[in-house]
């Protein structure tokens, strides 16, 4: 079937993003709506570099980013962030998958 895209010249096959949740509650509710929504899922825990009040995060191929993201946002669920593997270490994201700058 060929390498996967998720926006013109990004090659997303094999990449994942991670939601990190502050209460389980809402884990738990995010991950029935992405199971619903057929997206291929990992309940895991959450690393120990993202400050988050929940010990689980969901985990998710990036190619399905932008509908995941519209679920979560669109049903209310509360989370600390959407987070991506950059250089070994967890980073927050932006709507489009990039690393959010942190300005001092």
């Amino acid at each position: 079937m060929g390498t996967e895209k998720w926006r013109e010249g990004i090659d997303v096959e094999g990449e994942t993003v991670l939601i990190a949740f502050d209460s389980t509650q809402q884990a738990l509710r995010a991950e029935m709506l992405l199971e619903y929504a057929d997206i291929d899922i990992d309940t895991r825990p959450t690393p120990k570099e993202i400050t988050a009040g929940c010990a689980l995060s969901i985990e998710f191929p990036l190619a399905d980013y932008r509908q995941a993201r519209e679920i979560i946002e669109g049903q209310h669920v509360e989370i600390r962030g959407y987070f991506r593997l950059f250089s070994d270490c967890y980073h927050e994201i932006d709507e489009h998958g990039n690393r959010k700058e942190r300005f001092a």
